[in-house]
């Protein structure tokens, strides 16, 4: 939508997939700065102001005290306390389709969007997913807007200019400049497992979250998202979230998903490093090797085995499970994909389904009732979706507390936790444990996995 023919320090020729950069040559060019450019995509950047609810128990005089919290905890009613969330948004769609950060808007129950000409919209949150933090969002009654491209972000290079437009600190909109310092950072920037980033020195502050990453051109090729910083202000390592992540959750959006759906790998991996690569016979360390392998992973249907190197999603390097997920979540959904593989010296292309973890054998989840020795105890079969959801290891089988309830809880119960056996007798399916707790009187002694570590639990009711 937007083209720049001439922006500050760049002259682009030629088709986008061959274009050229140089130095400014003139007087000219320097002077005209980043102006025609900005004057052009600030108008699909927004600012966002989010209201979120939340239930707080009123504080007492023992609240710091762990026995008396946890006395006092069923007498006091929760207040309800309400949380204002500022933020930025890009405007992706003429009828009104705008992207932003899930901690801004993910559990917001008010959402205003003021764009830049001070028109204002209430919107709704159409997708949101908190391990991407990315939402979507649809303003209401909204036409005609102007609205930012999407580049192939794969196509981003290190070196390129950038500018960063947003809302920092609430003083307004706001441009920064800068260029693309990193690509593929992963995990840096929220300590999360599903980061993928683009590293920028563009200035980025409290309040460009969710605001726009933009090239010379005028495409959006990034969701400004994180900064590292020991102080909170910026320090020149930025991070946004790429343009075709991006596409993917507005495609599932518009398609009517009600949760964003990633292809499920079921294989767990590490990167290969060099003592690893020396051991596989590889000339340097690329790749991720697989360590684990659910058996109904559509991996190890198509011959994939513990020890095969991945080193390519759709011809797009992978060197971590990051890049892996994120290279899974862009290809979407459905179809298949074509997955590099490297074992012993052989290099092959795999077509590997996309497809959504298996809810199978069926989770049976099942909750003890209000005369349980433990009320409100949920448990599940343990299946790929459950394993998934729970973070359970891939090799995880039997009975699992998805909810421990109150009563659990307190008695040291957690979520995720496998239930191997209640006072001695084994526990096969989730209708053993309420016959298991029923005759166990108020005696309960329960053998569990935890994170991998045996656990041996004992209480009394």
């Amino acid at each position: 939508m937007i083209r720049a023919a001439l922006i500050a320090l760049i002259v682009v020729v030629a088709a986008p997939l061959a274009a050229q950069t140089k130095v400014p040559s003139s007087q000219a060019e320097i002077s005209l700065g980043f102006a025609p450019l900005v004057k052009e995509a600030a108008p699909a950047v927004v600012n966002i102001y989010a209201k979120i609810v939340t239930q707080e128990r009123q504080r007492t005089q023992f609240s710091n005290d762990p026995f008396f919290d946890d006395f006092f905890r069923g007498l006091t009613k929760p207040q309800p306390r309400v949380q204002n969330s500022l933020g930025s948004g890009v405007i992706l769609s003429a009828d009104g389709i705008v992207v932003s950060n899930y901690h801004v808007v993910g559990m917001a129950t008010d959402i205003r969007v003021v764009t830049t000409d001070r028109r204002e919209y209430n919107a709704r949150v159409v997708l949101a997913d908190q391990a991407s933090d990315l939402a979507i969002l649809q303003l209401e009654e909204a036409a005609d807007l102007p609205f930012l491209d999407l580049r192939n972000s794969d196509q981003v290079e290190v070196g390129e200019l950038a500018l960063a437009i947003g809302n920092p600190f609430g003083v307004g909109q706001t441009v920064s400049s800068g260029i693309i310092s990193g690509l593929a950072r992963t995990g840096t920037a929220s300590g999360e497992g599903f980061g993928y980033y683009l590293q920028t020195d563009a200035a980025i502050n409290p309040g460009n979250s969710g605001g726009a990453l933009i090239d010379v051109n005028g495409d959006l090729i990034g969701i400004n998202t994180r900064i590292l910083s020991r102080s909170g202000g910026s320090n020149g390592i930025g991070f946004s979230i790429p343009a075709n992540l991006v596409r993917e959750f507005v495609h599932q959006a518009q398609n009517g998903a009600e949760e964003f759906q990633r292809p499920w790998a079921g294989m767990s991996g590490q990167p290969v490093d060099a003592d690893m690569a020396a051991s596989l016979g590889m000339d340097r360390p690329e790749g991720m090797v697989i360590s684990d392998l659910h058996g109904a992973s559509p991996f190890a249907k198509v011959g994939f085995e513990v020890g095969d190197v991945i080193t390519a999603v759709e011809g797009q390097v992978v060197n971590s499970p990051s890049e892996m997920v994120f290279r899974m979540s862009v290809v979407g959904m459905g179809g298949q994909a074509t997955i590099t593989r490297l074992r012993g010296t052989e290099v092959d292309d795999l077509d590997v389904e996309m497809m959504a973890a298996p809810d199978s054998p069926s989770a049976d989840l099942l909750q003890m009732n209000e005369r349980s020795v433990l009320p409100g105890l949920v448990v599940a079969r343990i299946n790929p979706v459950v394993i998934l959801r729970l973070g359970l290891p891939l090799n995880a089988q039997g009975v699992v507390i998805t909810n421990p309830g109150s009563s659990g809880a307190r008695v040291g119960l957690r979520p995720g936790d496998v239930v191997q056996d209640i006072n001695g007798e084994a526990v096969a399916n989730t209708a053993d444990v309420p016959t298991l707790l029923e005759t166990s009187g108020r005696r309960v002694k329960m053998n569990l996995l935890r994170g991998g570590q045996q656990l041996n639990l004992q209480f009394r009711l």
